[in-house]
C-alpha cells in the first residue's frame, strides 16, 4: 500500500486509488471547521446533523474536481419539509453550508428526523462549476430513501452513471459536533473520462470493493483517534496496490466582505438600491453562510 509519511485524522481530505479494480475513492473527518461553520447559527438537534452530513457530502463531492477555481454546489430545497433550503459548496478546500429552516416548526424535529420530515417533497441539485471550460454540469434527483447520502449515491447513478458507495458518521460530545465520510467509486477502463460503457453495479471488480467497504463501521468512521489512513489499509489490505494521497485542507470558506458585497449591489439599478436602504442611507446585508451583517453606504 502506498501511503503518506503523515497521519491524517481531521480537517484534511484523503484520496485513494485501488488500480487493479479500477475504483477510486475519499474519506474526511472534519472537526473544528464543522464546528467553526454549524457555530454561525443555532440549529437544533436533528437539523445539525444534517448540515454536518451535508457538508461531509460537499468535500468528498468537492474532492473530485481537479483544478482549484472550480467549484461544487448541493443545494437542497423543500416542499412541506421543517428545512426550507440547504446550500453548501466547496471551493480549493474552502467549505460553506448553510440550513434555512421554519423556526415555528423546530420541536416538530426533536433529536432525529427522517429526510422526508426534514425536506417533504424536495430534491436535490448537484453543480459542477469547471472554471477552464466555463462550463456547468447539474444534476438534479428526488431527496428520497433515508439519508443524504442515499440521494447523492443516486444522483451518481442517474447523471454520472459511476456506481458509487457513500457511508457517512455524525456525532455530538463534549468537544462539539463531529461529522466523516467516506466515498468509493467504479471507473470502468480504468481512466476517468472515458466512456463508460461497461459501467453497471455488478461489475465484479466494483462488487469486491463495494462489499469491503460496507463492512466499514459507524464507530470507525467516527473514530477521531484512528488516522483515515489506518481506515482504508484496514479495508482493503488485501489489495495488491493501494495508492493514498494527501488531498486539500478543509477550512471555512465564506467570501462575505464588504468589497464583495459591493460588486454585487454594483449590479442592482439605482432605482432598486435606493428601495434597500434604511433611514440612515445603509444598505445592511445579512451573509446567510456566517450571520454576519455588513453596513454598504450607497
Amino acid at each position: 500500500m502506498s501511503q503518506t509519511p503523515s497521519q491524517t485524522f481531521s480537517d484534511q481530505l484523503l484520496s485513494f486509488t485501488i488500480p487493479e479494480r479500477d475504483c477510486r475513492g475519499r474519506v474526511v473527518r472534519l472537526g473544528p471547521v464543522l464546528q467553526d461553520i454549524l457555530g454561525a447559527h443555532d440549529y437544533p438537534t436533528a437539523l445539525t446533523h444534517c448540515l454536518a452530513e451535508a457538508l461531509v457530502l460537499t468535500v468528498l463531492m468537492g474532492g473530485l474536481l481537479k483544478d482549484d477555481g472550480d467549484q461544487l454546489t448541493m443545494q437542497a430545497q423543500s416542499e412541506g419539509g421543517l428545512a426550507n433550503l440547504l446550500v453548501c459548496d466547496y471551493r480549493a478546500g474552502e467549505l460553506r453550508g448553510y440550513l434555512e429552516h421554519d423556526r415555528a416548526r423546530d420541536s416538530e424535529a426533536g433529536a432525529s428526523a427522517s429526510l422526508e420530515t426534514l425536506f417533504g417533497k424536495g430534491h436535490l441539485a448537484i453543480t459542477f462549476d469547471i472554471a477552464r471550460s466555463g462550463k456547468r454540469y447539474q444534476g438534479i434527483v428526488p431527496l428520497e430513501g433515508e439519508s443524504l447520502s442515499a440521494a447523492v449515491e443516486s444522483y451518481f447513478a442517474q447523471s454520472e452513471q459511476v456506481p458509487t458507495l457513500i457511508r457517512t458518521a455524525v456525532k455530538s460530545g463534549p468537544e462539539g459536533v463531529f461529522a466523516a465520510g467516506f466515498l468509493v467509486q467504479h471507473l470502468p477502463e480504468g481512466e476517468e473520462g472515458r466512456e463508460r460503457l461497461h459501467a453497471r453495479l455488478d461489475h465484479p471488480e466494483w462488487e469486491h470493493v463495494s462489499i469491503m467497504a460496507e463492512s466499514l463501521r459507524h464507530e470507525e468512521l467516527a473514530d477521531n483517534s484512528l488516522p483515515l489512513e489506518d481506515l482504508i489499509w484496514r479495508l482493503y489490505h488485501e489489495e495488491s496496490e493501494v495508492r493514498v494521497l494527501p488531498g486539500a485542507q478543509i477550512s471555512k470558506g465564506c467570501r462575505c466582505t464588504v468589497n464583495h458585497f459591493e460588486d454585487v449591489l454594483a449590479r442592482f439599478p439605482k432605482e432598486d438600491r435606493r428601495e434597500m436602504v434604511n433611514d440612515d442611507g445603509i444598505i445592511v446585508v445579512d451573509c446567510a453562510f456566517c450571520s454576519k451583517k455588513f453596513a454598504i453606504q450607497d
